[in-house]
C-alpha cells in the first residue's frame, strides 16, 4: 500500500564480524532519517529471535557464522540510504602506512606471534569467537607472552591445557571469559580507573573485582594489579591452576603490601588448596569468597581496608525519591554482572527464599529459555521472584556483553516490571573503559517506559540501582548516579546495599517502606 514502510532481509553467508562492531554499525545505520528499524548481526539463535521481535521475517537456513542484515524504513529513499550508510560502516580500514621491503605499506602482522617479535610484547590479549580463543592463546604462549583471555565459550578441556602450558613455561594465563584487569596500573577489557595503591587483587570474576576495585578506589585505597584468572578457574576441574600462579606473581612483587583473592563459591578442596599455599606466602592474603553465610564483597572491601590500617567509610549513593506507587511483592532482577547477581540473590535468599535465576544458587529453581518469572505467560508478567545474568554465556554468543549494549536486558525490564502485587526492579549499572559510554542514558527510557506501564496497570513499581565505578571513570559516576535518580532510581554504589534495600521494600506497605 502507498506510504507502507519497506524493509529487507539479506543473508551474507560466512561474512564475520565481531559482535561490537555489529553493535556500532547497527547504531550508525539506526541514526539515518526515515529508518525505524534495524538489526545487523550474526544468525545465532538469540539474534534469530531478537529479529523476530522486530517483526522481520526470520530467513530460513542462517546460521551463527552467517551475517544477517535486516532494514525497515518509510520509503524506498530511505531504504537505500540505510544501505549506503551500512557499506559505509562495513568498509574494510584503510591498508597501513608503514613503509615495507619492497616500498608499499607494511603489512599487518598476522598472527600474535608475528606481533610479539615485531613489537616486543609481553602480554596478549586475545577477544576472538571461543572455537578460535585456544589456538591464539597457545600461540601467543608459544611466542613468551603472558595471555589474558577475554573469550567466553572456550571448552574447559583447552582451559586447563592452556593453564599447564602456561605454568610450565613460566607464564600467566588470564581467563578464558577474563572481563577485568589490571596490570602495573594499565586497565585491561572492562576496567574501572583506580588510583594505583599496595593492593594486588587475584579474580576469579569479572563484575567481583571491579565492585571490590571500586569500593577500594572510594575509601582512597588503591590497587597495584588485578590479575582475572576466569570464572572456572577456582572449579573442581581447573582446580586453581592461574590463581596460584598470579599469588605467586604478586608475593614477589615488592609493592603490594595486601592480596585479595575475589571469586564466586569455589570448590571446596581447591579453596582449602589455596588458603593453604597462601598461608605460606610472605605477602598477607584475604578471601572474599562469595558464599551463604560469608561476607558480601562491601564487608570484604571494608575488612581489607582496615587490615592496611586505613579508616572505612561506608559507601554512598543517592535516596530513593519519596514518591513511590503502592507495594512490592516480587523481586525482579536484571543483571550485567554475574557475580554481582549472586550476591545479590545470597542476600535476598536469606529473606524471600530461593530465588529463580539463569544463573541459580544451588537448591533454587532455574528460569526457563524466555527468562520469564514463575507463573508468567504469554505477554502477563505473572508473578514470581526472577534474577537474570544477561552477562552468562548463552546470553552474549554473538551479541555484544550487556555491559556494552543493553537492548536485551532493557527489553526485559520492560516486560517484567508491571506485574500484578508490584514489582521491585533492581539492576546493576557497570562503569570503566570498555563499558558503554553513558548507560543510565541507554536505561532511563526503559525505566520510564516501566514505570508507565506499571501506573497503567495500577501496579507499583520501585527501582533500586547497584553503580558499580569511581570518579575516575569515563563515564562520570556523579552524572551517571543523578541521571539515574531522576529516572526514579534508589542508587547505592555497594551492591550488597542496593540488594538489601531491594529486599527491604517487599511486602513493606507503609509509607516508611515507600521512601
Amino acid at each position: 500500500a502507498p506510504g507502507a514502510p519497506v524493509e529487507v532481509v539479506e543473508v551474507r553467508p560466512g561474512s564475520y564480524h565481531d559482535s561490537v562492531t555489529l553493535l556500532q554499525v547497527s547504531t550508525a545505520v539506526a541514526e539515518v532519517p526515515g529508518v525505524l528499524a534495524v538489526q545487523v548481526a550474526m544468525g545465532t539463535e538469540l539474534n534469530l529471535d531478537l529479529l523476530a521481535g522486530l517483526a522481520f521475517t526470520v530467513p530460513p537456513g542462517a546460521g551463527p557464522t552467517d551475517l544477517v542484515v535486516a532494514l525497515r524504513g518509510v520509503d524506498e529513499a530511505a531504504l537505500e540510504a540505510a544501505r549506503a550508510a551500512l557499506a559505509a560502516a562495513l568498509a574494510p580500514p584503510r591498508p597501513a602506512t608503514d613503509v615495507g621491503p619492497g616500498g608499499g605499506p607494511a603489512p599487518a602482522p598476522r598472527t600474535i606471534g608475528a606481533g610479539a617479535r615485531d613489537g616486543g610484547a609481553t602480554l596478549a590479549l586475545v577477544s576472538v569467537p571461543g572455537q578460535h580463543a585456544f589456538t591464539e592463546a597457545l600461540d601467543a604462549l608459544d611466542a613468551g607472552l603472558d595471555v589474558m583471555v577475554f573469550s567466553d565459550n572456550v571448552p574447559v578441556v583447552q582451559e586447563i591445557r592452556l593453564k599447564d602450558t602456561a605454568a610450565a613455561r613460566g607464564r600467566l594465563v588470564m581467563g578464558p571469559d577474563c572481563g577485568t584487569a589490571v596490570v602495573s596500573g594499565v586497565g585491561l577489557g572492562f576496567a574501572d580507573v583506580v588510583r594505583p595503591g599496595p593492593v594486588g587483587v587475584v579474580a576469579a570474576s569479572g563484575t567481583g573485582a571491579q565492585q571490590l576495585m571500586s569500593l577500594l578506589d572510594g575509601a582512597g585505597v588503591g590497587v597495584r594489579h588485578c590479575l582475572g584468572v576466569g570464572g572456572r578457574d577456582l572449579s573442581a576441574e581447573v582446580a586453581g591452576r592461574s590463581t596460584r600462579q598470579a599469588l605467586a606473581l604478586l608475593d614477589a612483587d615488592p609493592t603490594v603490601e595486601l592480596i585479595v583473592v575475589v571469586s564466586k563459591p569455589p570448590a571446596g578442596q581447591v579453596e582449602a588448596d589455596l588458603r593453604a599455599l597462601a598461608a605460606g606466602l610472605s605477602t598477607p592474603v584475604r578471601f572474599a569468597l562469595l558464599g551463604p553465610g560469608r561476607p558480601d564483597l562491601t564487608e570484604a572491601a571494608a575488612g581489607a581496608v582496615a587490615a592496611l590500617g586505613r579508616r572505612w567509610d561506608p559507601p554512598g549513593g543517592r535516596p530513593a525519591p519519596r514518591s513511590r506507587t503502592g507495594g512490592y511483592r516480587w523481586l525482579r532482577g536484571a543483571f550485567a554482572g554475574g557475580t554481582l547477581c549472586d550476591e545479590a540473590m545470597l542476600i535476598a535468599a536469606d529473606i524471600l527464599g530461593p530465588i529463580p535465576s539463569n544463573i541459580p544458587l544451588p537448591g533454587a529453581p532455574r528460569l526457563g529459555g524466555g527468562l520469564r518469572p514463575p507463573g508468567s505467560g504469554g505477554g502477563d508478567p505473572g508473578g514470581g521472584h526472577a534474577m537474570v545474568d544477561f552477562g552468562e554465556d548463552e546470553l552474549t554468543r554473538g551479541r555484544p556483553h550487556p555491559m556494552i549494549d543493553s537492548t536485551l536486558r532493557a527489553s526485559w525490564i520492560e516486560e517484567v516490571a508491571a506485574a500484578p502485587g508490584g514489582v521491585v526492579l533492581l539492576l546493576d549499572v557497570v562503569l570503566g573503559h570498555g563499558a558503554h559510554p553513558d548507560p543510565s542514558a541507554e536505561l532511563a527510557p526503559a525505566l520510564a517506559r516501566a514505570h508507565r506501564a506499571a501506573a497503567a496497570a495500577g501496579h507499583g513499581l520501585a527501582v533500586v540501582v547497584s553503580l558499580c565505578g569511581t570518579a575516575g571513570d569515563p563515564q562520570g559516576l556523579d552524572r551517571q548516579a543523578d541521571t539515574l535518580a531522576a529516572a526514579g532510581a534508589s542508587v547505592h554504589l555497594s551492591n550488597a546495599d542496593a540488594a538489601r534495600t531491594a529486599v527491604a521494600l517487599i511486602g513493606d506497605r507503609s509509607e516508611e517502606g515507600r521512601r
